[in-house]
């Protein structure tokens, strides 16, 4: 297992952060740190960003946690959600390092540590949910994923969408002409921003939890993401329109750091088949999510939606704008994905 160095410095940060957590596991007792439980089980930490009411927690984390159990192999999976162990970056940093087993990241901000691997959240490059389920599955991300594992030693165990992006804003957008002169909020990372010249915005860049009062305030004219974070962070509580540009899958990949090695065969296989599961349930509960939320929202007269977007007009400008400025390998990762596309 990792050092244990490194699991009492990660169990150290809970108990500083979690007290409930603390009162379980912060006991004087003979077993190390995050290595073995009760009856001797070796036990992962599996973190997110996600809260624990949305799919990406409860039919991905949890069901690997549930699953994992239930397999009998001797392994548990404790999940910490919500950012406890840190924000994206620093649990990146955290996985290779060791300080945490498992993550789900977003492509985008894996890219900081193998900017190839942030080409799938591009802009139009993956369809929608089957899309990037074939493509995981076929022999076409094979060179991604292994390079991704050899020049980081981090092996991802699976993938899944978690809906696709959408624009909102105070006034319909349904060309690319219809962004001119708004300042959009993206995610501050390097193929978000692309994504936003590809597509023809103006990118603001806020943080996540900065946004709902900077669109309040008029910081930013509009932004885009997923339909179950718009309605996590209450966005069409300060905008008018939900524009359906389904301009990017929101990709989330099941990340495992060294301690993979040192589990057995059967152990790895266990945490394997439980996340197959997860990656085969979340986009399900998804799809479900969003259309409860538009019936709602629909009912309340909460936003309007706009349907009649033209994604051909901003798939086409996108596709011609990240062929020009992808250097050859970022290149090589979008061909290989758009070669999966029906």
């Amino acid at each position: 297992m990792p050092d244990s160095s490194n699991r009492t410095r990660t169990l150290l940060a809970l108990c500083a952060a979690v007290p409930l957590f603390a009162l379980a596991a912060c006991g004087d007792d003979d077993t190390e740190a995050g290595s073995a439980g009760e009856g001797g089980d070796v036990e992962l930490t599996l973190a997110h960003s996600y809260t624990d009411t949305q799919p990406q927690h409860r039919c991905g984390a949890q069901v690997i946690a549930d699953e994992v159990e239930q397999a009998g192999v001797g392994l548990r999976v404790e999940v910490f959600p919500s950012s406890q162990l840190g924000g994206d970056a620093d649990r990146i940093s955290s996985v290779v390092s060791g300080d945490i087993d498992i993550d789900i990241q977003g492509a985008s901000a894996l890219g900081a540590i193998y900017e190839p691997v942030s080409v799938l959240d591009a802009a139009y490059a993956i369809d929608d949910a089957d899309h990037l389920a074939r493509y995981f599955e076929s022999e076409a991300s094979d060179d991604l994923i292994e390079s991704f594992a050899e020049e980081t030693g981090v092996r991802t165990l699976g993938a899944w969408s978690a809906g696709m992006r959408h624009f909102t804003a105070n006034e319909p957008i349904r060309t690319p002409d219809d962004l001119d002169g708004l300042r959009m909020r993206f995610p501050a990372s390097p193929q978000f921003l692309m994504n936003a010249k590809a597509l023809g915005a103006q990118a603001v860049e806020i943080a996540y939890e900065e946004l709902f009062l900077a669109l309040q305030q008029g910081t930013a004219d509009g932004q885009e993401n997923p339909i179950v974070n718009i309605a996590a962070n209450s966005i069409q509580e300060v905008q008018d329109y939900l524009s359906l540009s389904s301009h990017q899958a929101n990709s989330n990949l099941v990340i495992i750091g060294g301690v993979w090695d040192e589990l057995s065969a059967e152990q790895q296989e266990a945490l394997q088949a439980a996340v197959d599961s997860a990656v085969a349930q979340v986009p399900g509960c998804v799809d479900e999510d969003e259309q409860t939320t538009l019936t709602d929202w629909q009912d309340a007269g909460a936003i309007e939606v706009v349907d009649d977007v033209d994604v051909e007009a901003f798939r086409t400008r996108a596709d011609t704008y990240l062929r020009e400025n992808f250097n050859d390998e970022q290149l090589a990762v979008y061909e290989g994905i758009r070669s999966t596309a029906e």
